[in-house]
């Protein structure tokens, strides 16, 4: 077994590996860029090299710097994580001649599954069902068009070394193929230099699920079920789960024994993961083959109770399998969802900067949390837009949502935005609760975006006691504060008025004890609780039920999350509410005339020139953050007053980029 091992990675999956190397009895090395010198996984690793600037492509992507840590500390293998170098075969061949463990496959095996192109004609070799589509390189936009009329509409266009989304579209005409094909063909040379791009039919309806693979080097090799990961956003995935709601121990069988041939097929070791399109009728095809560890691998952790990084460490090191086939069961039910630095409620633009607050939940038998971050650390421009991983596990596919539900109801992260709003309203959706979803369901029920509106909540009113509840703490705390004049100190009225979302609750107090009694429109709410101010999460009961939710006072008002539904009730007595009622709403000012910075990130590209008129739907700008790049498009017709912002500069939100006449 290995002595020392070194991360070629970052964040939580780096936290992720130097876990079970720790708990194996490997020392760990970390590599870091000049952003992430004070990141958790180099704090947790037992040595950390620095290995260049921020940018990943000088720093991460870098293979002499790592190889080069490698000898300097004495690693005797590297575990790569996924992204970067994890799926490079150059990388992989480069450390086996350098005498240094490479913890994944063989880089033939990657050099054959990492061309999608090649990886379906070995899979079609292999007899693993196969998309109907064109296998070649696509030579320009107009045999696209061609080609893509041969195929049938839909179909979808793929740049041949793609991945995470990138260089990937679906189109239903030949205005769209072609645009598609150029776009595809410009994100592939510009992430992964190589434009080449292919064409395949676009599977209606479809179900994105994978199935886990492990091979030693002894030709044993074994699939891990499957995992459900169907509701993505723009080709990422959101929310995973194992196994899929979907399949039949038939098809599971089927499709793991089409996987075990494929991974044979190219002498795999290592853990890896057979990606398929499976249609309503359960009719499933391959996809491709990703030749390292998945994000979202612990949800097949969970169910098997097999550590992956374990035993790709394991088979790095030469060791059999110790397991067949037969010894894999499925235990209970997994989800994970994906905690990531956006704004839901701003188009899920990526949100950067400080972590002033970041308190997971516990991690219990039925909660884990696998994180790269923090409290006070900084989420970074430069990479992607990960914060955390929360992953629970059921009996049952119903207990684990609801361990979920509650996971995120005590997850608190403050000083940027997180999309905690968004999976919770996924886990309340009636159609993920019975399962009945496909890759389409969030571009089909969220097509005009996600705002507050569209999270559902069980009992509102129940979030305007709770309000009055900490009000109520409040000026019980205020009457004994010292040094009040006689005759003039606070009294602690039992009649309130909340307002929430412009409706006012009377509410009526009784103390009880333990907590307070509100009674609202005939209805009482017991509310049980030792919260006290500055406490950021409320537990306790209400009417004896458990309860947990988001509560912190600024200002006048009540900040309240629960389930998703976030609300800032403020709660006074009944004469403050009606002068409340009297006062003129403040307009907010007309920017219409300018373009404004819909996220921080850097300004790449100002299409337009100061004087130039403008159509509705032309470019206007590119602005780059998280490894995405977002077009910022004109919504009106336009002339262009001022150019304010340069290409180059580092944008806040709502920065002014372009003033208009």
């Amino acid at each position: 077994m290995f002595k020392k091992i070194l991360i070629a990675n970052r964040g939580e999956i780096a936290c992720r590996v130097i876990k079970t190397a720790r708990k194996m009895g490997i020392q760990t090395v970390a590599v870091h860029s000049e952003a992430d010198s004070d990141s958790l996984h180099v704090r947790m690793a037992d040595e950390a090299v620095h290995i260049g600037p921020a940018p990943s492509r000088d720093s991460y992507l870098v293979m002499e710097k790592i190889i080069d840590a490698c000898k300097k500390t004495g690693a005797e293998a590297v575990h790569p994580g996924y992204g970067f170098l994890s799926e490079n075969e150059e990388f992989a061949r480069r450390l086996e001649e350098a005498g240094i463990a490479f913890i994944g496959p063989k880089h033939y095996s990657i050099a054959k599954m990492g061309d999608k192109i090649e990886s379906k004609k070995l899979a079609q070799q292999a007899g693993v069902n196969t998309i109907p589509g064109n296998n070649d390189a696509i030579a320009g936009p107009e045999a696209a068009v061609k080609v893509a009329r041969e195929i049938g509409y839909p179909v979808m266009i793929k740049a041949s070394a793609g991945g995470g989304g990138k260089g990937l579209r679906v189109a239903y005409n030949d205005k769209e193929a072609h645009e598609g094909f150029v776009s595809c063909q410009n994100e592939a040379r510009s992430s992964f230099g190589d434009d080449r791009v292919f064409i395949e039919k676009f599977v209606e309806e479809p179900r994105h699920i994978e199935i886990q693979v492990l091979a030693d080097s002894f030709g044993n090799t074994v699939y891990l079920f499957e995992r459900e990961c169907s509701i993505q956003r723009r080709h990422q995935k959101v929310l995973e789960e194992a196994p899929s709601p979907f399949l039949d121990a038939k098809t599971r069988k089927a499709m793991g024994e089409q996987a075990v041939a494929l991974a044979k097929a190219v002498k795999y070791q290592s853990a890896g993961t057979v990606e398929f399109v499976v249609g309503k009728d359960k009719s499933f095809y391959f996809l491709e083959m990703n030749t390292r560890l998945q994000v979202e691998h612990p949800v097949t952790e969970n169910i098997t109770g097999i550590d992956l990084v374990e035993q790709m460490i394991r088979i790095a090191a030469g060791e059999k399998l110790p397991f067949t086939q037969k010894d894999l069961k499925i235990n209970g039910w997994s989800i994970e969802c994906r905690i990531n630095a956006e704004d839901p409620f701003r188009g899920f633009l990526p949100s950067t900067g400080r972590l002033v607050k970041f308190i997971p939940p516990e991690e219990n038998e039925h909660v884990r949390v696998d994180t790269g971050v923090f409290e006070g650390g900084e989420i970074s421009m430069y990479y992607d837009s990960m914060i955390a991983k929360l992953i629970v596990h059921g009996k049952d596919r119903d207990d684990a949502i609801e361990h979920m539900r509650d996971a995120l109801n005590a997850f608190v992260i403050r000083g940027i935005h997180s999309n905690i709003p968004f999976q919770a309203a996924l886990l309340q959706h009636p159609k993920v609760a019975t399962g009945d979803f496909n890759t389409g369901f969030i571009a089909e029920h969220y097509s005009d975006g996600f705002d507050p509106s569209m999270v559902p909540h069980d009992d509102p009113v129940m979030l305007a006691a709770v309000a009055t509840f900490a009000r109520s703490r409040y000026i019980s705390r205020a009457i004994r504060v010292e040094g009040q004049m006689p005759g003039h100190g606070r009294r602690a009225p039992r009649e309130w008025v909340t307002v929430m979302n412009g409706e006012h609750y009377p509410m009526t107090t009784e103390p009880i004890n333990g907590g307070l009694a509100l009674t609202c429109q005939g209805k009482t709410w017991r509310i049980i609780s030792d919260w006290r101010f500055g406490d950021l999460l409320l537990r306790g009961t209400v009417n004896d039920e458990p309860v947990c939710m988001q509560l912190e006072r600024c200002g006048l008002r009540y900040h309240i999350s629960h389930y998703g539904l976030q609300v800032k009730p403020i709660v006074m007595t009944a004469h403050a509410a009606h002068l409340l009622s009297l006062m003129p709403v403040k307009q907010p000012p007309d920017m219409s005339r300018y373009l404004l910075s819909p996220m921080p990130g850097l300004l790449r590209e100002i299409s337009v020139q100061e004087g130039q008129e403008v159509k509705v739907g032309e470019k206007l700008a590119v602005i780059e953050a998280m490894k995405m790049e977002n077009v910022l498009k004109a919504e009106n017709d336009v002339k262009v007053k001022k150019i304010v912002a340069q290409p180059g500069a580092s944008l806040s939100v709502d920065e002014i980029i372009i003033e208009f006449e």
